[in-house]
């Protein structure tokens, strides 16, 4: 009986051994797994960015044709004319090209391609323009109807309250006025 049960011990070590080692394999295939698909879900998060930045590329170039048509042909302007029905068409066509500008520093913005500061930069100089001012103002009610969480809700309040800068500033320094917000 001492033989068998030495036996028994022996096959059970092995058993202990081989399942240990088994064990062992499959933690390692898990773990392999997991980095595989760690690595598969960061690719395609990459791929999903490059997406959207590739959609709103070309979201940007729909918008710009889609002005210059309206720019360029009174009865397509008509379309989209939200100021008021005496905005004389040459002044019409003014605001669809300060709402190019404006669009244009959007995308930029969300781009990466400007931070705060350059953004108010720009937003000083569009402002110089008496035209865009005009424009802004006429546009007040499109912005209003953001939700106040959006990318461009946010944009139109800071330069909103850059503009409201500009004309209360006592100083004909226009390019020091304003503050970027931190980001």
């Amino acid at each position: 009986m001492a033989t068998q049960s030495n036996g028994i011990r022996a096959l059970s070590a092995a058993a202990l051994v081989g399942f240990a080692l088994g064990g062992a394999t499959l933690a390692l295939t898990m773990q392999q797994r997991r980095e595989e698909l760690r690595i598969r879900v960061e690719q395609l998060e990459r791929d999903e960015v490059a997406q959207r930045r590739r959609a709103r590329a070309h979201q940007q170039g729909m918008h710009w044709a889609l002005l210059v048509k309206a720019i360029d042909d009174p009865s397509l302007a008509a379309v989209i004319n939200t100021y008021s029905a005496e905005v004389p068409l040459e002044k019409l066509r003014q605001y669809f090209y300060a709402n190019a500008w404006y669009v244009n520093l959007f995308h930029l913005q969300q781009a990466g391609l400007l931070d705060q500061e350059q953004l108010v930069g720009h937003l000083r100089d569009l402002f110089q323009s008496e035209v865009f001012v005009e424009y802004w103002r006429a546009t007040r009610h499109n912005r209003a109807t953001l939700p106040h969480s959006s990318d461009e809700a946010q944009l139109g309040d800071l330069a909103e309250h850059l503009l409201e800068e500009l004309e209360e500033a006592d100083t004909d320094v226009w390019w020091v006025v304003g503050d970027p917000p931190p980001s």
